[in-house]
């Protein structure tokens, strides 16, 4: 009979920002050890708090499922002699596997023996399972402690291991697995004894133990929710600051605190993030603006909450009074006695500091805003904000809130009369600074983010720091993906050739370092066209005939999938036709040009009129970039090679003949050439 199964590992507090990632790893290990190990199973959930990994499995069944072991033996010509009689190798194959010669099965020309192993108990099984689970778990860091040897995020405190009322006996890390949990480290009883799986999660909430993270969550936000409603306000909430809060807790209780509108003289993103930062606090707002107050959770109930209230209020104060010691220190500065600080600053070794950075992100944005057209008035502004992009390194407020560099750059110009659009590209410059996160917004802001990536990826890769597998301390990956959305975003044409060529001349990167760059950024464009839901074999095909100018494979990419997605049948029949003409022109040697007078069939004579007259349109549709339109014009070609193909014998004896046919379709399959690699489109198995 199946029955639940409870796996608890109960540990000192594991940091918010590992259990999500402990938490997936622990459901797919797990369900690939039940699969692995033949134990069935209806459902697999995986819970965490901040003491205590937790695996449910429901519908655990009692014993592994039976399987079938099939043993290969010596084949048929070496296992019996001339006249049929078996060898030692069939006698020895035999008792080398406990059975009688006549239950070895012959099959395929070799001794087969078929046993059926029947499935172990379940508990037996788990009780290897488990200990093998935790040991092979990924994990971010792992810790010693004590004098054992074994290792894991966090030490380990106790171990449940309960399979429906059964404990599943084993040891690990030191520990015997039991049938008691700990509650709450302040409101809980130290031993909870659980009888039952079943029990498992009442019997800790008794205990101040809410075991599932999304009971919790939703819990906070109904408290949150409560209070906005008494107190009439709006509370800052984002995905970050709720999921982190959760996995703080074990038992949340939200309150209402405040602070000394005093402090609101300092900016919203300061105070915003000390309290988010520093306290995991939620701000909240009144009249779209951000208020004197904040709501926090507290991992227990409500007694004594005023006290919690009054000692959160005090921690609270002395933070933004910092931030607000700082703020005015920092505009007591001059921006550009910032930027000297900037010479002590080190970028890195091979490199100097960020000063010398910050020179040359005045040549490249200088340069790229040139090569792309931009107004005299926005090549001035971006000067301006390429020698101010990096000031607020040098701030106290940046030192104390690393999050906020470009923030303060911004607001701080913005104090000292610098222009808006100087401004808001100092903030911009780091956009974006998330996979998928939000681009600049101005023309300037835009340049100088393209120029200081830049800078980042060829540095780091003449110094020797390209990402390899998972290692990308730089992030230079989402750098790179970054210029990418840039470029398409602003249906920007300065190429990759330009951009490499550029900022490795600044930083003295040679050849073979420029080479493994453009493969770089190949791989990202490949991996960020994918994402976008461009196909694998279009995204090769385009990126085979060239991706110097990325916002231009994104629209041949684009028209490409649109001509397969509006008519699939016309698509497939020019691809199709195409790549018959390109395999069949590569068969031999093509005239150098086609002569119109050696075309005496009729259809070689038609294919050849039709390609004269769509080659001029196609060709100066794609070099105006209207790919769609060319390749509406392609497709007309469609018949008429077809009836050429199929009506045409190419590798004709006369070699005038023969060659000139090559060239016609040499000719014709080329056109595409500007757009794609027509041999890279996979095409369904039925039409080949």
């Amino acid at each position: 009979m199946a029955d639940k199964l409870i796996f608890e590992l109960g540990t000192e507090e594991i940091p918010a920002g590992m259990v999500a990632g402990l938490r997936n790893n622990l459901a797919d290990d797990a369900e690939e050890l039940l699969e692995d190990n033949r134990i069935d199973y209806e459902e697999i959930d995986v819970y965490s708090t901040p003491r205590r990994l937790v695996l449910e499995a429901e519908g655990v069944a009692e014993k592994q499922s039976d399987t079938e072991e099939v043993i290969r033996g010596p084949s048929e010509e070496i296992a019996f002699d001339d006249e049929g009689n078996p060898t030692k190798a069939a006698e020895g194959f035999a008792r080398g596997q406990n059975v009688d010669l006549e239950e070895v099965i012959i099959r395929d020309g070799y001794l087969f023996v078929e046993r059926l192993i029947e499935g172990r108990p379940a508990r037996e099984v788990l009780a290897e399972m488990l200990p093998e689970l935790v040991k092979n778990l990924s994990q971010p860091q792992t810790m010693r402690w004590g004098s054992g040897q074994f290792e894991f995020v966090r030490p380990i405190r106790w171990i449940l291991a309960l399979y429906g009322e059964r404990v599943i006996n084993f040891e690990l890390a030191g520990l015997e697995s039991d049938r008691i949990t700990r509650g709450h480290r302040f409101l809980g009883v130290d031993s909870k004894r659980i009888e039952s799986a079943d029990d498992y999660f009442s019997r800790l909430a008794d205990e101040y133990v809410i075991v599932d993270q999304n009971r919790r969550r939703a819990m906070i936000l109904e408290q949150i929710k409560e209070i906005e409603n008494e107190e009439d306000i709006e509370v800052f909430i984002t995905d970050d600051l709720i999921q982190e809060v959760t996995n703080l807790i074990e038992f949340p209780a939200a309150f209402l605190g405040s602070f000394n509108p005093d402090f609101l003289k300092v900016p919203d993103e300061v105070l915003k993030t000390s309290m988010i930062e520093h306290q995991r606090y939620f701000p909240v707002k009144e009249n779209d603006s951000l208020a004197a107050s904040f709501i926090s959770v507290r991992n227990g109930d409500e007694k004594h909450l005023e006290n919690v209230i009054k000692g959160n209020e005090m921690v609270i104060r002395a933070r933004l009074a910092d931030a607000a010691f700082f703020y005015e220190e920092d505009r007591s500065v001059e921006l550009e006695d910032f930027n000297q600080e900037l010479k002590n600053i080190i970028y890195q070794e091979e490199l100097g500091s960020i000063y010398d950075k910050v020179k040359r992100l005045e040549k490249l944005s200088r340069g790229f805003g040139q090569n792309l057209g931009l107004s005299e008035d926005k090549i001035q502004a971006l000067k301006r904000a390429a020698r101010l992009a990096k000031f607020d390194l040098a701030t106290d407020m940046v030192d104390e809130f690393a999050k906020l560099q470009g923030v303060m750059g911004r607001i701080y110009a913005e104090d000292a009369g610098e222009e808006k659009p100087v401004a808001e590209a100092i903030e911009e410059h780091y956009l974006p600074d998330q996979s998928g996160g939000e681009l600049p917004g101005s023309d300037v802001g835009a340049v100088l983010s393209i120029a200081d990536k830049m800078d980042d990826i060829v540095s780091n890769f003449f110094a020797g720091n390209e990402p390899s597998g998972s290692h990308d301390p730089f992030a230079l990956r989402r750098k790179g993906v970054g210029i990418i959305r840039i470029l398409i975003s602003r249906d920007w044409n300065i190429t990759v050739s330009e951009l490499i060529a550029e900022t490795s001349e600044l930083i003295g990167a040679e050849d073979e370092v420029r080479v493994n760059i453009r493969d770089f950024i190949r791989d990202r464009l490949e991996s960020h066209l994918g994402e976008r839901d461009i196909r694998y074999d279009i995204i090769k095909a385009v990126l085979e005939a060239g991706f110097d100018d990325i916002t231009d494979c994104w629209k041949r990419c684009q028209a490409l999938m649109n001509l397969r997605s509006e008519n699939l049948g016309r698509f497939t029949d020019l691809i199709y036709g195409l790549q018959r003409c390109q395999n069949l022109a590569a068969q031999g040697e093509p005239a150098a040009e086609i002569n119109p007078d050696l075309l005496g069939e009729e259809e070689e004579m038609n294919l050849h009129r039709e390609y004269s007259d769509v080659k001029e349109d196609v060709l100066s549709s794609f070099s105006a970039g209207s790919y769609e339109k060319g390749l509406e014009k392609l497709v007309d070609l469609k018949d008429p090679i077809d009836n050429f193909l199929d009506n045409v014998v190419v590798m004709v004896d006369d070699e005038e003949t023969r060659k000139n046919r090559l060239a016609l379709l040499a000719e014709v399959s080329s056109l595409s050439d500007q757009v794609m690699d027509i041999g890279e489109i996979a095409l369904d198995e039925d039409r080949k």
